[in-house]
């Protein structure tokens, strides 16, 4: 490896990084305002600047120039200090004393580097330039005079999201950032153009003067919008949850995170279910936990084990999931069922329900199918990582469902199942390439295995990708689904399945935990839900207990590469509402099987011990663990229909309870019906 000198010190580096790179790894701290290490170097704020030789005997911006062997590279002499403080005061000629005033005060990047590397003066006395304030939609706020046209905003938008609708126009002292139309960012990931704004320019529009940093808790958690499992941090102040901001994590969402993660938190605090509620007269009355529990133990003790049905939902944690599971089994049910959209996996081994490539492996594919999916609404930020591979210059994909905007190009290979079995003999550019792919992946998403035929979509898709080698990946869109399979939450012997048991007669008695993606008004049976806000499954309960939210409780989720990760508490869940493991214990009491655990720790101990996967935090098994995996053998033969795939996700904004209860989440998919309807006039 190539050699050279950092302040005197020896640093070895890789070919190709640059000086700012080389700087950092001897532990330099370089400043900076337009660089970042995800996005191309533009080379416009200076300050970066440093002295090199052998080199012009003036100051170098460190970003933009490419590290070479036996360079030496000066990070703190005499020039390097008296020329940042130089572009630092250029900065500031504009910039509005505002910063009492600024949501970005006490996390502002101006604010620091002017502290650690500006002067204590300014020689300018002119008059400062405004900006009028620009239109991004309802998600980021803009204060255009505190912009400092680093640009980061508009290659984020460009080079990461896809949707290059933010720009720089004009020259001079006359340039500023916009959007070129004068409308709402279209992007699923606008709002991480906050993150990275190193000024008060853009920044959270429902967050703005809420609360200042030093004043929030912060609590590392996983996110539960989609099945990614995005790293995030919870910031909550007193009882309320505030905002959520990503983590990095290198193997999930890199630094980024969707704008629902984001901004659906303002539903936690609305339409909550608080205290437990009985049904009299058809109308829901208030009730004490020991009358609503007591109330469901009589029931439950009153009908038959096959008559029983349990379905959870989309957003429920490991524990939860595992005592329903250990609750219901030791009564006798069979019918217990964690696949509310009917989708047809469960049963095979676990690589036929995981993203096996894993998510930051498929940066390593060369040819991509993708089948009944749209990444771009289910998962945003896998998005995100397909077009990174693209932009690379190394990807080509393929698509068998929807024709929409994926942010890359792709060849639209047919709309239904039946061009799933005619592929292999259609000549087309994906078709040559695919027959000569190094790393080839097919991604099959919940639109094709949610259908009647899916059986016979499966048998398909798996012969597709064992006759030309594609790496078999599903890219669910429930963050409790692959938890649910794993913990082999499907129908036990002669169970009926969630779409049986809501259907007239199906049941006679419902227990729905967190359940509210299944329509269930065409059953008569009495109905329990466990939950946290008063959405569908609330709707048709006769009896309903009130459950924790996400960031009201430890949990454990599995992300769609089967991934377990750990969820953290930041607040206590609302008024009377307790942790639904909690809950199912009681209940377990009332019914003469109490289990066998009092503590979470004591659940987690059992969990491991019955599915030693959900011991292994952070652990993906990837390509490895589907080794002699035949994907041929899924589903089964039969006729597939001709209806074409449409994507599980039709409102991105609208997926959850949690979402759907947010006024921001609501704003938003309402501007995005706006721009549908004005793009189709």
């Amino acid at each position: 490896m190539p050699v050279c000198k950092v302040d005197g010190v020896e640093v070895e580096f890789e070919p190709g990084m640059n000086v700012l790179q080389v700087a950092e790894i001897a532990g330099k701290e370089i400043p900076r305002f337009c660089y970042h290490e995800r996005l191309s170097i533009a080379g416009n704020c200076r300050m970066c600047l440093v002295e090199v030789k052998p080199g012009p005997p003036k100051p170098q911006a460190s970003c933009a120039l490419p590290a070479a062997e036996n360079m030496e590279i000066f990070t703190d002499t005499p020039m390097v200090k008296k020329a940042r403080h130089g572009v630092m005061e250029f900065l500031l000629i504009n910039h509005p004393l505002d910063c009492p005033i600024c949501d970005q005060g006490g996390e502002c990047d101006l604010q620091d580097q002017a502290m650690g590397y500006g002067r204590d003066d300014s020689r300018y006395a002119e008059n400062k330039r405004a900006v009028e304030e620009k239109f991004m939609g309802p998600l980021i706020k803009t204060v255009m005079t505190r912009c400092i046209q680093c640009t980061r905003c508009v290659r984020f938008i460009t080079e990461v999201a896809g949707v290059p609708e933010i720009g720089l126009i004009s020259r001079g002292e006359d340039v500023e950032i916009t959007t070129y139309l004068d409308k709402a960012v279209s992007s699923e990931l606008s709002a991480n153009v906050i993150d990275l704004c190193p000024v008060g320019a853009l920044t959270s529009k429902p967050y703005a003067f809420n609360a200042r940093p030093w004043e929030l808790k912060k609590t590392e958690s996983v996110d539960v919008m989609d099945a990614l499992g995005s790293a995030i941090r919870v910031d909550a102040r007193g009882a309320a949850v505030l905002r959520v901001l990503p983590r990095v994590n290198e193997d999930v969402n890199e630094e980024w995170i969707s704008d629902k993660t984001r901004y659906a938190v303002d539903g936690l605090a609305r339409q909550r279910l608080d205290r437990p509620y009985v049904r009299e007269g058809g109308k829901l009355r208030p009730a004490t936990w020991a009358e609503a529990l007591n109330l469901v133990a009589d029931r439950i003790k009153a009908t038959a084990p096959d008559r029983i049905g349990v379905i959870a939902g989309d957003v429920q944690d490991a524990e939860s999931m595992k005592a329903t599971l250990d609750l219901f089994r030791s009564l006798g049910v069979q019918s217990t069922d964690c696949r509310q959209d009917g989708m047809q996996l469960g049963a095979g081994p676990r690589a036929s329900w995981l993203f096996n490539a894993s998510i930051a492996g498929i940066e390593e594919a060369d040819v991509v199918l993708l089948v009944g999916v749209n990444p771009r609404l289910e998962a945003p930020v896998l998005n995100a990582r397909l077009r990174k591979r693209y932009m690379a210059g190394a990807l080509k994909v393929g698509v068998i469902g929807e024709a929409v905007d994926l942010t890359y190009p792709y060849e639209h290979l047919g709309a239904g199942p039946k061009s799933l079995t005619g592929l292999g003999k259609v000549k087309s550019d994906f078709n040559h390439a695919l027959r000569g792919a190094k790393s080839a992946a097919i991604i099959i998403g919940a639109g094709a295995l949610n259908r009647p035929d899916s059986a016979a979509v499966l048998k398909a898709a798996g012969a597709l990708a064992q006759t030309f080698k594609m790496s078999w990946n599903v890219l669910h869109s429930a963050a409790s689904r692959v938890g649910g399979l794993d913990l082999g939450f499907v129908p036990g012997a002669g169970g009926k399945t969630a779409g049986e048991l809501v259907a007239k007669g199906g049941a006679d008695l419902l227990f729905l935990l967190g359940a509210d993606e299944i329509d269930t008004s065409a059953s008569k049976a009495f109905t329990v839900y466990l939950g946290t806000h008063g959405d569908r499954g609330a709707h048709q309960a006769d009896v309903i207990l009130p459950g924790a939210a996400y960031t009201e409780k430890d949990g454990l989720y599995v992300n769609t590469e089967g991934r377990v990760q750990q969820g953290f508490r930041a607040v206590f869940p609302k008024g009377e509402a307790r942790e639904d493991w909690a809950i199912l214990r009681a209940l377990s009491e009332r019914l003469g099987h109490k289990l066998p655990y009092d503590t979470l720790g004591q659940l987690r101990a059992k969990l491991f011990a019955d599915h030693p996967t959900f011991g292994r935090i952070d652990h993906v098994d990837g390509l490895a663990g589907a080794e002699g995996f035949d994907a041929s053998t899924l589903g089964a033969k039969g006729e597939a229909a001709d209806a074409p795939f449409k994507s599980a996700v039709g409102n991105f904004y609208m997926t959850n309870p949690i979402a759907r209860a947010s006024v921001t989440m609501a704003e938003c998919a309402a501007q995005a019906s706006g721009a549908a309807k004005i793009a189709a006039e």
